[in-house]
């Protein structure tokens, strides 16, 4: 029996408050979420059209002329700045992003140089594809210069610069560099006089190499004679002006040094007559200015652009229109199996810190791998006939492809030996190559067989298919175009081939005599080492 002290008054088991649900972290911006407005004394919620950002690769294509490389740079004119500055404008980038291309994942797949064009670029990045019409709404924003293919949608870890298996370049090299008796260094015309080949000075490139008065580092590219150098050799008759160009250049050869000391005896105005129209016309023999200041200005003076001219009896001489084209020289079977061989030789894992900048032997950046290397077929645009460069490798460095064309135009012009290019591969040797210009190359297309077999079945292949119609159309009327009238117009490949000698690269040489080159031991400490070559 339980007694009243016995019994105990229970109180009900305290509840405890359950834990606030943390909030969850969104992956978007305020931008992609619904925005639901309520007016006043109405009930009626307003929502706004939903957008997310897409994960997509663009292909796009551009001239690089006028442009500082397709790289972003501050201060600096660039593909990427203009096309960042598009994407904003159309509304693919929100404002709080713009002008940092971190927040939207971008990447390119290949970087250019100053002036070189693309045909196949990619850049990838997290962007607002809504509503329909993107690429209408970039062009808006873009120079003509630069034109979107399209766009696709790619897997959310897709990286345009990381995903990309390989690169093809192609440079265009107008037939005549490959030709030894074109274009013609100072020295070789010196050497030449007394023999039974001749080389004259070639008046067009000499005009194009003078400088405006006053204008340093300034070249004026307008030709400065109403005559073309085909009219002036049309008269077969007429051999005043070889044999005085003969004597001036015998002139410069008594000055020892290499050095144009009277510029004022040099640079005479001749008159030609023309047996067609029966008109005189004026022009310079040389594009020597006798202004000492001109002359001091222009260095170029000294090294003048060459020409061959065969002599020999009237029957015998070849036209001069050949003799200007170099001499019938055409990229025929023998030639290209030649030039092919040479390419040949940059195949498969090598060191390439001879063909770059700033990037020493070591560093581990300068092993490249490059896949092919081919020139077999030829492509005329304006009148020229360029020789078709295509090289296919998983990556490039600064001014590589430029300077692997340099060396190998160097050996067709027999300026050195194909065992250069074996020598300038080896990790312990440095020498100075050769810098072919920039105005040939493009960016032909990027390569991503490995992300497409992977993801065949969920996504749409990345490559230019879809897109090669536009792609030729706009190579042929831009790119190409380009290439041609600034060779006709600045002649920019003709003018480099007169830099094209042993005075301006030693090392051409050096590896065919057996002359002392410059090489680094394991300890980094220079040393000579002699090369036999030959």
């Amino acid at each position: 029996m339980e007694t009243p002290d016995s019994k105990t008054t229970t109180s009900p088991p305290q509840q405890q408050e359950p834990d606030l649900k943390r909030p969850k972290m969104s992956t978007t911006t305020s931008e992609d979420e619904d925005a639901a407005t309520t007016t006043p004394g109405d009930d009626t919620t307003i929502k706004k059209q939903r957008y997310k950002r897409r994960k997509i690769a663009i292909f796009l294509t551009y001239c690089g002329v006028g442009y500082q490389g397709m790289q972003k740079n501050p201060g600096a004119k660039t593909i990427e700045g203009d096309l960042e500055e598009a994407l904003f404008h159309a509304g693919a980038v929100p404002e709080h992003d713009r002008g940092i291309p971190k927040r939207y994942d971008w990447a390119r797949s290949a970087r250019t140089d100053k002036g070189v064009s693309a045909v196949g670029q990619v850049v990838s990045g997290r962007f607002y594809i809504d509503p329909p019409g993107l690429v209408e709404r970039l062009h808006s924003n873009l120079s003509p210069q630069i034109r979107i293919f399209g766009y696709k949608r790619v897997t959310g870890s897709f990286n345009a610069k990381k995903f990309c298996d390989r690169r093809r370049y192609v440079y265009l090299i107008p037939v005549f560099a490959l030709n030894p008796c074109s274009h013609r260094d100072r020295e070789s015309v010196l050497a030449s006089l007394g023999s039974g080949s001749e080389l004259v000075k070639c008046l067009q490139c000499s005009e194009r190499g003078r400088k405006v008065v006053g204008a340093v580092g300034k070249r004026s590219f307008e030709s400065k004679s109403d005559v073309s150098p085909t009219e002036i050799w049309s008269n077969d008759k007429d051999t005043t002006l070889k044999s005085e160009i003969k004597e001036e250049v015998s002139g410069l050869m008594d000055n020892g040094d290499g050095d144009i000391r009277n510029s004022e005896s040099v640079n005479e105005t001749k008159v030609f007559q023309n047996e067609d129209s029966g008109k005189k016309s004026e022009t310079t023999e040389s594009g020597i200015s006798s202004n000492s200041e001109d002359a001091n200005a222009n260095p170029e003076i000294k090294d003048e652009i060459m020409v061959s001219i065969e002599n020999g009896d009237d029957k015998n001489t070849k036209s001069e229109e050949e003799a200007i084209k170099g001499s019938g020289f055409c990229y025929g079977e023998k030639e290209k199996e030649r030039f092919n061989r040479i390419l040949n030789y940059y195949l498969g894992s090598h060191n390439f810190h001879n063909f770059t900048t700033r990037t020493k032997a070591e560093d581990p950046s300068a092993q490249r791998y490059i896949i092919s290397f081919d020139a077999k077929t030829t492509v005329a645009v304006e009148g020229i006939e360029f020789v078709k460069c295509e090289v296919v490798g998983q990556s490039f460095m600064l001014h590589q492809i430029r300077k692997m064309i340099g060396v190998a135009v160097a050996i067709m012009r027999n300026c050195a030996s194909e065992s250069l290019i074996q020598t300038a591969l080896q990790k312990n040797v440095n020498i100075n190559v050769p810098t072919a210009p920039e105005v040939g190359l493009y960016l032909d297309e990027c390569f991503f067989t490995s992300y497409n077999q992977k993801w065949k079945d969920s996504h749409e292949e990345l490559s230019m298919k879809d897109y090669e119609e536009e792609a030729e159309e706009f190579k042929m009327k831009h790119i190409y175009s380009h290439i041609a009238t600034t060779e006709h117009k600045e002649g920019s490949v003709a003018l480099w081939l007169h830099s094209l000698n042993h005075r301006n690269y030693p090392d051409l040489r050096a590896c065919d005599n057996g002359d002392n080159i410059t090489s680094e031991d394991n300890n980094g400490r220079e040393s000579t080492m002699v090369e036999n070559m030959t």
